[in-house]
């Protein structure tokens, strides 16, 4: 059984927008500090035999230049790459590319935080209707499925997708959600637009009606 209050108290998460050459980009940023040094934490998150445990089966090249391919999900190009501090990638998708940036920060002894950017052009619409959560919650459980590995008891994807079935996910998918509005509150959208946002997100998540 696990704690969903504690998992999801232990991330932290920002939202904000960025100038790029392209125009106007969202910002995700999301992190938590696990028990564990930043070399295992780096090779937790680039090394394709333990990415799997945590995450999605990928494949293609893990280093600097190469493409890669998550199973069923995204692929993109490695841009940049500095072990055991950080690296940055593509991030391509039906079309859409945005750019993730992963950085791996001591902490103290034993302690390391893990920091991801998710920089993205989204069209105005798609940002009202379903807002930062619609993004956050994904890297969200992927942090989850990272400290369950950390701790030894990680999962196959198959026992990953009987999760999401379960009261429990759901649950973590709604405290999620709820964190995501207060994020976007925080970033100044309209409490009502964001509550509306986060409650069609959950219910996209959990296949729940939009209560």
């Amino acid at each position: 059984m696990t704690d969903v209050t504690h998992e999801i108290d232990e991330v932290r998460r920002t939202v904000g927008s960025r100038a790029l050459e392209a125009g106007q980009a969202r910002v995700l940023t999301i992190a938590r500090t696990y028990d564990t040094t930043p070399e295992d934490l780096w090779d937790a998150c680039t090394n394709a035999e333990r990415i799997p445990r945590w995450f999605l089966p990928v494949s293609g090249d893990l280093r600097l230049g190469g493409r890669y391919q998550f199973e069923g999900n995204a692929g993109g190009v490695v841009e940049r790459c500095d072990p055991p501090k950080s690296f940055a990638a593509t991030w391509e998708m039906g079309g859409d590319v945005s750019w993730v940036e992963v950085r791996i920060v001591p902490v103290d002894a034993g302690r390391t935080r893990f920091e991801l950017e998710h920089v993205a052009h989204v069209d105005d619409e798609r940002w009202v209707q379903f807002g930062p959560g619609a993004v956050g919650i994904g890297w969200e459980m992927g942090l989850f499925g990272l400290a369950n590995h950390l701790r030894g008891s990680g999962i196959t994807p198959e026992q990953a997708a009987e999760w999401m079935a379960t009261e429990e996910a759901r649950r973590f998918i709604t405290l999620s959600s709820e964190r995501w509005v207060a994020a976007d509150v925080a970033d100044g959208t309209d409490e009502e637009a964001a509550r509306a946002a986060g409650a069609r997100t959950t219910a996209a998540y959990t296949g729940q009606p939009v209560e």
